[in-house]
């Protein structure tokens, strides 16, 4: 006789879900190397001038950064790393403001490109743009670190905290003491110590905070870098007809208008042949260069948006790309050496000034990237293309800036006096003290007159941090040959 057992209850026991495991947060390293750039900043940066406390903050970010490099450090960050870094230096040498300026806005995003490399167009937009982001995408990030860097490190954290709080009460309580007691030590102090009024205290605050956060942006992306991938995908080409007749059309009209320069180029007499239009040849030459510029600008947008949808399949394709981008970019050549050439002709006629030469030294550049455009159009591989452009545009600022673009204008202006032409003595005044070189040519009592307008706004010296080669020569120079008192003539 069979026994009926009842059902037996199986029990499964299921292990508890694991969470993923974060990323890691920020390290005790980044932390300490942000809060020490954070301080630098704000210590050296908020005086009156901008010279060497530029470059000091710099360093100090890229040291602060230096600990993140775990990949090993390629081509392109070592570039673009350097050429930041070296235009951050131009405010060590120039006092131009305006070159300084332009400096600064180039290096930020090529120091960003840097921390995240890359090869394409939207790489390097991405990588120069990222640090917007990523003072958003870094909170997790920081959240994680300083949480790790708590329940890791508490008590080594309060004894550092008590000791760096025993030292500074020391050297404030001795250092007071002695500096009482000796005038020349106060002195030295005095230079050191950072003014600390309340508007100054607000401005270091706010440096603080800025370089701050941009650090640990910085950082986030080294540690972190954005997946720029997917974000655009290359259209389905676009056919035959539809691609190669607008670039056709292009092409026959640039033609036309290079066909009209040479005209006006070798023509015997110049005024006559311009006549009907109303303008004399100098007027002519003025007319129209930043239309020119315009047109080069907006030539490039063509030749990107062409080259996405060229059709590439057949070889006839290829052929036919390499033929319409290649002679547009050759006539868009020709009209970059007329644009140049106007505005060469109006600097003979009026004189450099600084917007001339700096729409005369991007002219320049955009010919060579359309060198650039055209080399990569023959062989129809430009994954070179948007860091070389990127390069060469960083480089052209820089020499731009060792060149000294204020002493150059100032001295083709003076050399215009010397061969018995007017001179704008007001603009002239408008200069750094880095045309004061070129300005010390003129003939009394007009370099005196100009140059004691330099030397009562350069004073008698810069703090250290504000250290600047140019303003020390210019001091130099007006303490070796003094100023004649006089009038600056009508």
């Amino acid at each position: 006789m069979s026994e009926n057992h009842p059902p037996q209850t199986v029990w499964v026991v299921e292990p508890p879900a694991v969470p993923e495991p974060e990323g890691e947060g920020a390290s005790v390293h980044v932390l300490a190397g942000a809060l020490v750039a954070a301080l630098t900043g704000a210590a050296v940066l908020a005086y009156e001038r901008v010279g060497a406390n530029l470059l000091i903050t710099a360093l100090a970010v890229l040291g602060a950064l230096a600990p993140l490099r775990k990949r090993r450090m390629d081509r392109t960050s070592l570039l673009f790393g350097t050429l930041a870094v070296a235009l951050l230096g131009i405010a060590a040498l120039r006092d131009a403001g305006w070159i300084v300026a332009l400096s600064v806005c180039l290096a930020l995003p090529l120091l960003s490109y840097a921390t995240i490399g890359g090869k394409g167009w939207l790489d390097l937009a991405g990588g120069g743009l990222a640090p917007l982001a990523s003072i958003f995408r870094m909170v997790p990030w920081l959240e994680r670190g300083v949480r790790a860097q708590a329940s890791a490190g508490r008590g080594r954290a309060g004894t550092a905290l008590r000791s760096g709080l025993a030292a500074l009460l020391l050297l404030v309580v001795f250092g007071a003491l002695l500096a009482s007691a000796d005038a020349a030590f106060d002195s030295v102090i005095a230079a050191v110590l950072p003014d600390l009024t309340l508007p100054s205290v607000i401005i270091r605050c706010f440096l603080f905070l800025t370089i701050g956060l941009l650090t640990l942006a910085l950082a986030h992306q080294c540690a972190e870098p954005p997946s720029l991938d997917g974000l655009i995908t290359r259209p389905e080409p676009a056919g035959r007809l539809p691609w190669a007749f607008p670039l056709a059309a292009l092409n026959l009209l640039f033609v036309v208008f290079a066909a009209v320069q040479a005209t006006v180029l070798f023509a015997g007499d110049k005024d006559a042949l311009l006549r009907s239009t109303g303008l004399s040849y100098s007027q002519y030459a003025r007319q129209g260069f930043f239309q020119l510029v315009a047109v080069t600008v907006l030539v490039l947008a063509v030749v990107a948006i062409a080259y996405r949808f060229a059709p590439l399949a057949e070889k006839r394709d290829r052929v036919l790309v390499r033929v319409l981008l290649g002679l547009l970019c050759a006539l868009t050549l020709v009209i970059v050496a007329v644009a140049l050439r106007r505005m060469s002709l109006y600097e003979e006629a009026s004189g450099w000034t600084r917007l001339r030469l700096w729409v005369h030294s991007f002219e320049l550049w955009l010919g060579l990237v359309f060198v650039l455009i055209g080399v990569a159009g023959v062989r129809l591989r430009g994954a070179w293309l948007p860091r070389t452009v990127a390069a060469t545009g960083a480089a052209g600022l820089l020499v731009l800036g060792l060149i000294n673009p204020d002493a150059f204008i100032a001295g083709r202006n003076v050399d215009r006096v010397l061969d018995g032409r007017h001179l704008d003595t007001g603009y002239l005044r408008e200069l750094s003290a880095d045309a004061v070189p070129a300005l010390d040519r003129l003939p009394e009592p007009r370099r005196s007159c100009l140059l004691g307008h330099y030397a009562e706004a350069l004073g008698d010296g810069d703090a250290w941090p504000e250290a600047n080669l140019s303003r020390s020569a210019a001091r130099d120079l007006i303490r070796r040959h003094p100023l004649v008192p006089g009038t600056c003539p009508r």
